[in-house]
C-alpha cells in the first residue's frame, strides 16, 4: 500500500468496525485471520479501494484532491481516502445483507457537513440532496431533512472567525440518568459545590478577557452540565451575576434547567432578571414508570408544574428534550409524551434517539438498544409533532451506538433556533469552555481544521488544577 494512503488509513479500524455493526455483522469477522480483505491503491490521479469477503467484492475510486497549500492538501487527501474506504466497505456490507440503513454509508456525528459542503460548491439544494442519495445511499427523507436544516441555518445570524461562544459546565445533578455519560456527578451532600464555584469564578474572571483580547465578539453563551439549576439558590444567583458582569452583550443566553425538581420560583425569577433568553426543561418522557426506570427523581406532574411556573415568571423561550427508544417504551408511550408536549407548547423541541454510551449505567449493565424500526416510528412521530407545533428543524447530529442508526434533531419555532446548538454542531464558531469537562475550540477557517483545549472532567481534579485549565485556554487563543 502507498505510504501516504497507508498513513491516512492506519487508524480507521474503529470506523470500519462501526460500519459493519450498522448491518448487524459479527465483530468476530475482523478477528485474525480477518474475513474482510482491504486493498488500497494510489493511481496516478486517483485513490482506489477494494474490499472482499469470501467471493463477494466491492470497489470504488475517487480523484486525489490537490491544493496549493500543503497542509490543506494533506487534510483533504486524508479525508477523501478515509471516506472512500468506508463507502467501499458499505457497498460490500450492503451486498452481504441487503440492509439499507437510513443514513446510508454515513457514520459520522455531523451529516449536515456534507450538505453544507455541497451547497458551498454551488450545487442547488435539489442537486445536493441527489448527491447524498446517490453517493452515500442516504434515504431521500433524511437527505431532504438535511437540505431543510441547511436552509434554516442560512437565515440565522452568520457565524465566523470574528465571533466566540462561551460554554459554562456545571457538573452536578440530583441523580444520574441510566443513559448518561456526561462529566457530572450527583450533588449529594454538596461538599464540592463551594470549592467548585470558587474555582469556576477564578476561571471565568481570568478567561473572559480573551474574547476582547483576540478581537472577537461574544455570540452565544450556554450554561450546561449536569444540571445548572441543581445548584443551591445562593450559588446559582452568584453564577448569573458573574455571567452578567463578565459576558455582557451576547446575542443569546441559555441555561439548562433540565430537571424540573431543581426549579423554584426564585431561580426562575433570577433567570429572568439576568435576561437569560432561553432555558431547557427536559422531561425526556412524560411516563412516570419510565422516569423511574431511567433514574430521574421527578414525575411528569412536576414537569407540567415547572412549565407553568416558568410561564408565570415570563421566561421567553422554553426548550423541551425527549428521547425516543427509552427502555420499555413503545409507540403509544412516546405518542403520549408528544401529546403532553403539544399541551405545554415549548418554543423548541429536541427529539433524541437513545444512545447507550460506554460509560453509562445502561452500558455497564449490558442493556440492549431498542428495536430500530420501532424507534424510527417514534422519531418520525417527533418530527410530525414538531411540524404540528409550527416548528422547523434547525440542527441535527448523530452518536455512536444509537438505536436504529438514527439521529437527534432540534426543532424550533421561527426566530427561536438556538445559535449555540448550531455553532457547536456545525463547528462554525470558536468556543471558550469553562468548568469541569468543557472543551474549548479554536476554528482555523482558512486551514480547515480545529484545535482543542479540554478541561479535566473530574470535579476534584478541576478544582485543584484550575490554574492549568486557565493557561490551556490562554495558550489556545493567544498562541
Amino acid at each position: 500500500m502507498n505510504s501516504e494512503l497507508s498513513s491516512a488509513l492506519e487508524t480507521i479500524q474503529p470506523e470500519l468496525l462501526a460500519m459493519t455493526r450498522l448491518f448487524g455483522l459479527p465483530d468476530a469477522y475482523w478477528d485474525p485471520p480477518a474475513r474482510y480483505q482491504l486493498q488500497a491503491e494510489e493511481l496516478p490521479d486517483a485513490y482506489r479501494i477494494t474490499f472482499t469477503f469470501d467471493t463477494l467484492s466491492a470497489q470504488r475510486a475517487v480523484p486525489v484532491p490537490s491544493s496549493e497549500d500543503p497542509r490543506s492538501q494533506q487534510l483533504h487527501r486524508r479525508r477523501a481516502a478515509r471516506r472512500l474506504c468506508k463507502q467501499t466497505l458499505y457497498d460490500l456490507c450492503h451486498q452481504m445483507t441487503g440492509i439499507h440503513p437510513p443514513w446510508g454509508s454515513l457514520t459520522g456525528v455531523r451529516p449536515t457537513h456534507l450538505m453544507l459542503e455541497a451547497l458551498a460548491e454551488g450545487l442547488s439544494p435539489e442537486a445536493a440532496t441527489d448527491r447524498l442519495v446517490r453517493e452515500y445511499d442516504v434515504t431521500l427523507p433524511k437527505a431532504e431533512l438535511l437540505a431543510e436544516i441547511a436552509d434554516v441555518q442560512s437565515r440565522l445570524p452568520a457565524p465566523g472567525d470574528s465571533w466566540m461562544d462561551v460554554y459554562i459546565g456545571i457538573p452536578f445533578c440530583t441523580t444520574r440518568c441510566a443513559y448518561c455519560s456526561f462529566s457530572s456527578g450527583e450533588i449529594g451532600d454538596g461538599r464540592l459545590v463551594e470549592p467548585f464555584m470558587e474555582a469556576l469564578e477564578r476561571e471565568i474572571r481570568a478567561c473572559a478577557p480573551l474574547i476582547a483580547q483576540t478581537g472577537r465578539k461574544l455570540r452565544a453563551l450556554y450554561v450546561g452540565g449536569g444540571t445548572p439549576t441543581a445548584l443551591p439558590e445562593k450559588e446559582f444567583r452568584a453564577l448569573l451575576d458573574w455571567i452578567g458582569e463578565c459576558f455582557p452583550g451576547a446575542l443569546e443566553y441559555t441555561v439548562e434547567a433540565g430537571r424540573p425538581d431543581t426549579l423554584s420560583r426564585e431561580k426562575l425569577r433570577a433567570i429572568r432578571e439576568a435576561k437569560i433568553s432561553r432555558i431547557s426543561i427536559n422531561p425526556q418522557t412524560m411516563n412516570d414508570r419510565t422516569l423511574q426506570v431511567i433514574g430521574r427523581a421527578h414525575t411528569a406532574r412536576q414537569v407540567r408544574e415547572a412549565y407553568a411556573l416558568a410561564r408565570e415568571e415570563g421566561i421567553p423561550h422554553i426548550n423541551m428534550d425527549v428521547i425516543a427508544g427509552l427502555p420499555g417504551e413503545d409507540l403509544p408511550d412516546f405518542a403520549y409524551t408528544m401529546e403532553e408536549a403539544v399541551k405545554l407548547r415549548p418554543e423548541s423541541l429536541t427529539v433524541h434517539t437513545l444512545a447507550i454510551k460506554r460509560s453509562s449505567r445502561m452500558s455497564l449493565e449490558n442493556a440492549p438498544l431498542p428495536d430500530g424500526e420501532r424507534t424510527a416510528r417514534m422519531v418520525d412521530l417527533g418530527l410530525r409533532t414538531a411540524r404540528g407545533l409550527g416548528m422547523v428543524p434547525y440542527y441535527l447530529y448523530r452518536q455512536k451506538y444509537m438505536a436504529g442508526n438514527l439521529e437527534n434533531t432540534g426543532y424550533a419555532l421561527p426566530g427561536h433556533a438556538c445559535l449555540y446548538n448550531v455553532d457547536m454542531m456545525e463547528e462554525t464558531s470558536h468556543i471558550l469552555a469553562l468548568g469541569a469537562g468543557g472543551i474549548s475550540k479554536r476554528i482555523w477557517p482558512d486551514e480547515g481544521h480545529i484545535t482543542r483545549a479540554p478541561n479535566v472532567a473530574n470535579i476534584q481534579e478541576y478544582i485543584s488544577r484550575v490554574k492549568e485549565m486557565i493557561r490551556r485556554k490562554q495558550d489556545l487563543f493567544t498562541g
